[in-house]
């Protein structure tokens, strides 16, 4: 029998009936996925750096922490976090404005991506995972500084505006609504893309005999990838609401938006949306940008700006910077409860379960301004990607901050790491202790 390479034999497989024209992307995907990975969501969420002295445990007992009062609202989630200390990155002496972050590198790389942060690195290694929107980077108030984000070289300016990330995002998905006209039109045209799927399915299954092994193999991965497809179209085309697991579009955003805290409350919102309905799969938020974040919070009484404000005045105490991180953290620990909240469309758990969410930082000790002392919180699910304990975990460990980088990039499947990130690392490999085994 003649050989084929997998991609050719997945797309020639559904040529016949015009399959690849409508969901090429999704070929694409499969065709490049590592064989057993079952794909991932990643969630960046980027701030500034702290004043160690706030954000450190007041106690450890094993790796058992004892929160701060900044951190204290990582309790309610404390089943699902890992907080990881003291990783310097590979130029300790950079601090805001550097690039080291999220890409392992300062200023430049001479990899083939150039200078890459690694929610971009993912995203080009796995050929934008066969969703509508490849990365979703979203972040209000970015004003007079950069972010921690990079593609080919270039900083990455994040959607300020949740109405048009909004728009960007849900034009043309529609939410279940059994009384309308448009939910009957959407109801035909998934029927439509079904019959197409079932037919093909069912020409796909008669060739199964006259295959060898390992062609049977790569058609049975098809098929399964036909099914995967057939839960996304039920999924984006009808909805039906968070309890079935369906694509449920959040409301459209109101209020204040020229508050960017607020505003990026909704950006959460609209990520959480579009990890439901399937629109992308890799996703950032960034608050403020490495110089500046306004803070206008009524609610807990602070009106301050983060970098001047808070991390350069107010030491030792820093009460206003407790205020804010304090807030921070409710912030993440509001998304990582509400993707728990949400039943995957396949029932293999909720959203949670099948997303990794970094908080990561441009600093580790920010009112110094170096990165000796690089700080992350992630958390997942029940049977995640992260080895979790019932009171949390906390590591410290003094190996380069890349490595947990390549943490994310391995709980999204990507295991070569050439092109990220310092190429002279040593041990170009995840970071041990996160990954559950």
């Amino acid at each position: 029998m003649r050989s084929h390479s997998r991609r050719k034999f997945l797309k020639g497989v559904g040529a016949s009936l015009g399959a690849s024209l409508l969901f090429s992307p999704f070929y694409d995907s499969i065709a490049n996925a590592a064989p057993g990975k079952k794909p991932k969501r990643l969630l960046i969420f980027f701030t500034m750096g702290t004043a160690p002295s706030i954000w450190k445990p007041t106690s450890v007992s094993g790796e058992t922490p004892t929160f701060s009062e900044s951190t204290s609202p990582l309790a309610e989630i404390k089943e699902h976090i890992v907080m990881l200390d003291g990783l310097p990155s590979g130029s300790p002496s950079n601090n805001h404005g550097s690039a080291d972050g999220l890409t392992g590198m300062g200023y430049y790389s001479n990899g083939p991506y150039g200078l890459i942060s690694v929610d971009q690195y993912i995203v080009e290694k796995l050929k934008g995972l066969g969703t509508p929107v490849p990365s979703l980077l979203l972040g209000a108030a970015v004003e007079g500084g950069k972010t921690g984000f990079y593609s080919k070289g270039t900083n990455q300016v994040p959607i300020g505006s949740p109405v048009s990330a909004y728009s960007t995002v849900f034009t043309g998905v529609k939410p279940s609504n059994p009384g309308s006209n448009d939910n009957t039109a959407a109801a035909d045209q998934l029927r439509r893309r079904k019959s197409v799927l079932d037919n093909l399915t069912r020409e796909l299954t008669s060739l199964k005999g006259n295959l060898g092994k390992e062609q049977q193999y790569k058609l049975d991965l098809h098929l399964e990838s036909i099914r995967q497809l057939e839960n996304r179209l039920s999924n984006t085309m009808t909805g039906g609401g968070g309890e079935t697991g369906a694509c449920s579009v959040p409301g459209s955003p109101t209020g204040d938006m020229a508050n960017g805290m607020k505003a990026n409350q909704h950006h959460l919102d609209i990520i959480v949306g579009a990890f439901a309905c399937d629109i992308t799969r890799v996703a950032s938020i960034q608050w403020g940008s490495d110089q500046m974040m306004r803070a206008d919070l009524p609610e807990i009484s602070l009106a301050n700006e983060e970098h001047n404000g808070m991390i350069h005045t107010g030491a030792p105490a820093h009460l206003d910077l407790i205020k804010l991180e304090k807030w921070l953290h409710q912030q993440f620990v509001a998304v990582v409860k509400k993707l728990k909240s949400i039943p995957e469309a396949d029932g293999s758990g909720t959203l949670l379960d099948n997303t990794l969410v970094a908080w990561c930082r441009d600093m580790g000790d920010a009112p110094n301004h170096t990165q000796n002392e690089m700080k992350f919180v992630l958390a997942s699910g029940t049977g995640g990607y992260l080895k979790t304990a019932p009171n949390g975990r906390f590591i410290k460990s003094g190996e380069r901050h890349e490595r947990v980088l390549l943490s994310l990039c391995d709980a999204m499947g990507v295991t070569d790491y050439s092109g990220f990130g310092d190429p002279a690392l040593p041990n170009k490999s995840p970071l041990p202790g996160i990954a559950a085994t």
